[in-house]
């Protein structure tokens, strides 16, 4: 049997050596991320790989509650971004996140949306009990943050009571955006950024003042094995890249 040579072995091993760390690179991570964010954190996810070459991002997107609930049940999950503060401050009170990274990088405004075809437009939340208006979809309060944030508006109207009825409860924000665009409901409660997505099948009938501002809370989840990668995407989250891309969907700044 023919001996390999040295010199042979020698380049072998430092080849071996140079595709160590570029192999090392090559990381998949996961994340979790509320349902409005799904088309600014797709376009985001492809300049982070573009930037990262080797590393891929793969998402889960749905109502926040649901997203924490898969946390605390174990998911393999990487980084964790809400529609809202109080959801990330259970996760943190699970002690679900890595300490130190978890930070806010967006903004939201509410709004309530009708099909660009409505024949009725609302003005206000007091024109919501109009008789023209029969159905209205919200996000379930206990789980979506949509729901949370119109259902305090609606109380502090005196008006959740008498609109009750006409609810129609949603299991993420883009199903509602989904009833209102195809006709199925009168008007809905969603995100000015998810209204922008459909211009053409839905209108912003108008603006919902919030008591508390609607924040986007992004963090490394622990435990997962990718926590430097996790770190690095909520880095770049923050950067100017993942910012730019933010305002292009309608995001506002923290």
């Amino acid at each position: 049997m023919a001996r390999v040579k040295p010199f042979v072995l020698r380049c072998i091993g430092a080849a071996l050596i140079f595709m160590t760390p570029a192999l090392s690179l090559a990381v998949d991570i996961t994340v979790s991320a509320a349902s409005s964010l799904t088309n600014a954190f797709a376009e985001i996810g492809k300049a982070y790989e573009k930037a990262k070459p080797g590393t891929k991002v793969l998402f889960n997107f749905g109502a926040s509650g649901a997203l924490l609930q898969q946390l605390s049940r174990g998911a393999p999950v990487d980084v964790f971004a809400s529609a809202d503060v109080e959801t990330m401050d259970r996760a943190e009170k699970q002690n679900l996140l890595v300490p130190g990274t978890r930070t806010i990088f967006a903004s939201n405004r509410l709004v309530v949306i009708v099909a660009q075809a409505a024949g009725s437009i609302p003005a206000s939340l007091d024109q919501l009990a109009s008789p023209a208006v029969k159905r209205i979809a919200i996000g379930i309060p206990d789980s979506v943050p949509v729901g949370r944030y119109a259902k305090a508006a609606l109380e502090k109207a005196n008006l959740w009571t008498k609109l009750e009825p006409k609810l129609i409860f949603t299991q993420n924000v883009r199903q509602s955006l989904d009833y209102v665009s195809r006709g199925e409901v009168d008007a809905g409660f969603a995100y000015a950024t998810d209204a922008a997505v459909v211009p053409d099948r839905v209108h912003i009938a108008f603006e919902v003042p919030t008591q508390a501002a609607i924040l986007y809370p992004i963090a490394a989840v622990k435990g997962n094995g990718e926590e430097n990668a996790a770190r690095d995407f909520v880095r770049f989250v923050q950067s100017q890249a993942g910012q730019q891309i933010l305002a292009k969907f309608g995001f506002g700044k923290p």
